[in-house]
Formats: C-alpha cells, sequence, structure tokens
C-alpha cells in the first residue's frame, strides 16, 4: 500500500477576517503549514489551529513568507539576506513558543506564496531560507516544490527534504505552477481535482496546462485552505486516495 501526506495552510484568519474552514481541513488532513503572522494569522487564532492540530495529531509545519500583510504573501520581494534570514528565524521561532502551548511541536518548514515560488529558483534567496532553518534547528525538514533546483540545493545543505505536489494548481511545462493571474491557474472541481491528484500521486505524472506531461515525485500533496471548496476537494481527495489503497500519512509520523 503506498502512503502519501495531504497537507493545507492554515490558520490564515486575522482578527475578525476568517479564512477558509481550518477545523474542517484538520479532520481531514495529515500535515498543517500554519502561518506565522508575516502574510496571515494572529495569535489567538493561530493558538487555537495548533491546539486542534495537537488535537487531532496532526503534524505541525512554519508556514513562513515575506512580511507582506497587505499582500497575502503572494507579491514578490527581494529582502536582503539580513532580513530575508532574520524574518523566517523570527516566524519559526513564534510559531515554535505556541505549538509549545499548544502541546505541539512544528516540525517542517513550508514557505507561503511568493516565496515559495521566489526560492524554488532563486538561489540566493534559497540560501537565505536554509541557514535560518538550520539556525533554529537543523532537524526541521523543508517542503519544497518537487522538480525545482531548491530541493538539489537544501538537500545538499544537509536538510531533509519534503517534495511537494499541488492538487488544486496547474503546472507550466517546465514544472513551475502556473501564476495565478492567469486564467486555470487555480482548479475548483473536487472530481477533477481528485481524478487528477491520484493519477499524480500513482503514476508520478501530471498534464501541464499545455497538454505536455511532465514528471512529478511527491512525497506531500497540498490542498489550499482559503479556496472556497477546500473542504470539499480535500475530503473528496482522501476518499479518493483511500479508494485506490493509498494511505495518508504525515512523512513525519511513524
Amino acid at each position: 500500500m503506498a502512503n502519501i501526506d495531504l497537507n493545507s495552510d492554515l490558520g490564515e484568519g486575522f482578527g475578525a477576517w476568517r479564512m477558509g474552514d481550518d477545523a474542517a481541513m484538520l479532520a481531514i488532513v495529515t500535515s498543517a503549514n500554519v502561518a506565522c503572522g508575516f502574510h496571515a494569522g494572529d495569535p489567538a487564532g493561530l493558538l487555537a489551529v495548533l491546539k486542534e492540530a495537537a488535537r487531532r495529531n496532526v503534524a505541525v509545519g512554519a508556514h513562513v513568507a515575506y512580511r507582506d500583510l497587505a499582500g497575502f504573501g503572494r507579491r514578490n520581494m527581494d529582502p536582503s539576506s539580513a532580513e530575508l534570514v532574520g524574518d523566517v528565524i523570527y516566524q519559526i521561532g513564534a510559531l515554535q513558543g505556541l505549538a509549545k502551548a499548544a502541546g505541539t511541536a512544528v516540525r517542517y518548514v513550508k514557505p507561503h506564496g511568493a516565496l515559495y515560488n521566489t526560492i524554488a529558483q532563486d538561489t540566493r534567496q534559497a540560501a537565505d531560507v536554509i541557514s535560518a532553518i538550520k539556525a533554529v534547528d537543523p532537524s526541521l525538514a523543508l517542503m519544497a516544490l518537487a522538480g525545482a533546483p531548491i530541493v538539489a540545493q537544501a538537500r545538499a545543505a544537509g536538510l531533509t527534504v519534503v517534495c511537494e505536489a499541488f492538487a488544486d494548481r496547474a503546472y507550466n511545462a517546465d514544472g513551475s505552477l502556473v501564476n495565478r493571474r492567469l486564467p486555470g491557474a487555480v482548479l475548483h472541481d473536487p472530481d477533477v481535482i481528485a481524478e487528477r491528484t491520484v493519477r499524480m500521486v500513482e503514476s508520478g505524472r501530471v498534464t501541464a496546462i499545455d497538454g505536455a506531461e511532465i514528471d512529478l515525485d511527491a512525497q506531500s500533496i497540498c490542498v489550499h485552505g482559503d479556496t472556497p471548496a477546500a473542504v470539499a476537494i480535500a475530503r473528496t481527495l482522501r476518499e479518493a486516495f483511500t479508494a485506490r489503497g493509498v494511505a495518508l500519512k504525515s512523512f513525519v509520523q511513524g
């Protein structure tokens, strides 16, 4: 029986502004990428998400980002190395404190949004994120885009890397994600997503937006928590995996 991790980006509300249904998602996923306050998330809300993750035995990762609340961390930025290293260390440390109070622990780091896409290819910013993780705790795994140059870069630096694929995002022929501003970049139909993702896990291949077939070797599948159909997508995907004999299991458990 094959295993796969199912993750989602959670804790992205802010004050009175709620984003997604974290409790429902935590009943489905096996790993939770929890915001750290730079692109989204407030301390009280993050603590609640972490307590529920602990109750559900869902693995927790620090969803670090550019300092960009207004842009939800999805705007490209070019911080200096000193700034980026400091920002990533700060975010991991903040979530570690909240996680300890919630009875759980941060086990991995997944960069968010523009930072995630930038470091997939940008070796300087990638090195800064890698350096920050190692400075806090070199045993923390890095979740990164399957097939991207950062995978080899982080492994060469001594980090454990978990390769990730996206259930609800379209791919370019080079393995990068289609820009969110373009038509078809985000997928919404739970059944279509489930069929595509099960094939991705079983065959290690996915059809790019231009029809090309590309290889994807992934240990974790992401469903974004901020899309309107997120819970339906995650539930349908979990059911499809179960029907095909694919077990849902976090990469940091067992």
